[in-house]
């Protein structure tokens, strides 16, 4: 008996040595007051905001991982988002009001400057890092649990270390809302909700994480003369609370259920469509509308044998789901081209409008670089009948543009060359009056005239 309650002793000290969170009251006090000096959104901390945010838009614009990061680095957007949580976790109600109107204030702030800044800037193609922040999963959610818990456990302590910067980077509230704003730059409003909806399930669980982690260490909690205010004051915080909570408890709850969905479609096509001569060349789940479609190529499976795989839906869960197969070969082994036209073209319509016109924009603009290196946007009938006024004995002219490198400064410049045929050779005059016409018409100062006979 001694000896087991010696070892539950050992135990306790060890845990105890190791794991203690609980800090004197100076280091509380100054846990405190770093987080309510980061509540205020004002002054610097707003333009410090509005700078990042520029930053962060433009990371995710020319897909800049690295510029993103940085961003994330600079922005002290997640002070009121802490704060909210520490004023939950002490019962201070005032600490409240001023952390939810600071968050209300950099959110709004955030979204207008990536809205301005989204419509002004030429590069509008959809990169990936800006897709990567429509649509969160239950893995956002841990991250921003476990990295509110660093965070307010780093803040706890006087040596920080690299701790606040690292949170700052891995729940990655910055990005969410750079895309909504360009959401809302090009009126697609899934990306805006679904990236709005990102950063909101982030701030709320980095609150809560604020919120455990201060009842945890034992913070020292707002004390009130009059009890009759106190419970007033507690009533508010709890209703502001669940108010909070309910909604991102009920958009949690939906990503739990979709990812545990992908979880069991992706082990029901990796072990029930799995044939000796047969593989599946692609897959795509789609929790919204309860359906699987799967590519296979190889021997065609009988209808009978799918029934068959359909049936044991219900064993993975996947109940009220639709299997569609599209098989690739036939059993004679050739292509079967009406279930690929028909996977091809369903592919075909998913693309968004805004793609095909940016794609459309970029041949339109090659289109014009190439017409202004091969001059065929220059020489035209008009500049044949000026040039036959001025210069009756011109025959013939073309015009093109070329490189040219300095070998000595190693500079590149655009050169444009026009060769011009002539019934007789111009005197030194004429060539040069027809040289400065030639640049003044073609408002280039970088020409090579060259005469044929």
């Amino acid at each position: 008996m001694e000896v087991g309650n010696h070892r539950k002793y050992l135990i306790r000290t060890f845990f105890k040595n190791y794991l203690e969170l609980n800090r004197t009251e100076a280091e509380e006090r100054e846990t405190v007051e770093s987080i309510r000096n980061g509540v205020e959104f004002k002054g610097a901390n707003l333009w410090i905001l509005i700078f990042a945010i520029f930053i962060a838009s433009l990371g995710l614009n020319v897909n800049s991982t690295a510029v993103i990061i940085g961003a994330m680095l600079i922005s002290p957007l997640m002070g009121p988002i802490m704060g909210v949580g520490l004023s939950v976790g002490l019962n201070d109600f005032e600490l409240m009001k001023r952390s939810l109107k600071s968050f209300l204030v950099a959110t709004l702030f955030s979204v207008m400057t990536a809205t301005l800044y989204f419509l002004f800037t030429p590069l509008d193609e959809v990169q990936s890092e800006l897709l990567a922040r429509t649509s969160p999963t239950i893995y956002d959610v841990f991250i921003a649990l476990v990295g509110g818990l660093a965070g307010i456990v780093a803040l706890s302590t006087k040596e920080k270390g690299n701790v606040i910067p690292g949170v700052a980077i891995a729940t990655a509230l910055m990005p969410p809302l750079c895309t909504a704003g360009f959401g809302l730059a090009t009126g697609n409003w899934l990306y805006f909700l679904g990236a709005f909806y990102l950063y909101f399930i982030n701030s709320v669980f980095i609150s809560l994480a604020t919120f455990i982690g201060v009842r945890v260490m034992r913070f020292q909690r707002k004390q009130f003369v009059d009890k009759a205010r106190e419970k007033l004051v507690k009533r508010y915080i709890v209703a502001i609370a669940v108010l909070t909570m309910c909604p991102a408890v009920y958009l949690t709850y939906g990503i739990v259920k979709e990812t545990f969905y992908q979880s069991a479609a992706n082990s029901f096509i990796s072990t029930e469509l799995q044939f000796p001569e047969t593989q599946v060349l692609s897959r795509e789940i789609s929790f919204e509308k309860r359906e699987i479609k799967v590519v296979l190529l190889g021997k065609e499976i009988p209808e009978d044998q799918l029934a068959l795989v359909r049936s044991k839906m219900d064993r993975y869960k996947l109940h009220d789901t639709k299997l569609v197969v599209f098989q690739g070969m036939n059993q004679n082994g050739t292509m079967d081209i009406s279930n690929i036209r028909t996977l091809v073209m369903e592919d075909f319509y998913k693309n968004t409008e805004s793609r095909l016109l940016a794609q459309r924009e970029e041949l339109d603009s090659l289109h014009s670089v190439l017409a202004a290196f091969s001059g065929s946007g220059q020489v035209d009938a008009r500049m044949g009948q000026e040039m036959k006024v001025l210069f009756p004995e011109v025959r013939t002219i073309s015009l093109s543009k070329s490189l040219q490198l300095n070998v000595d400064s190693a500079r590149t410049d655009t050169l444009t060359f026009a060769i011009v045929g002539c019934g007789k050779k111009p005197s030194h005059t004429e060539k040069n009056k027809m040289e400065q016409w030639l640049k003044a018409r073609i408002g280039t100062e970088k020409l090579q005239l060259i005469l044929l006979d």
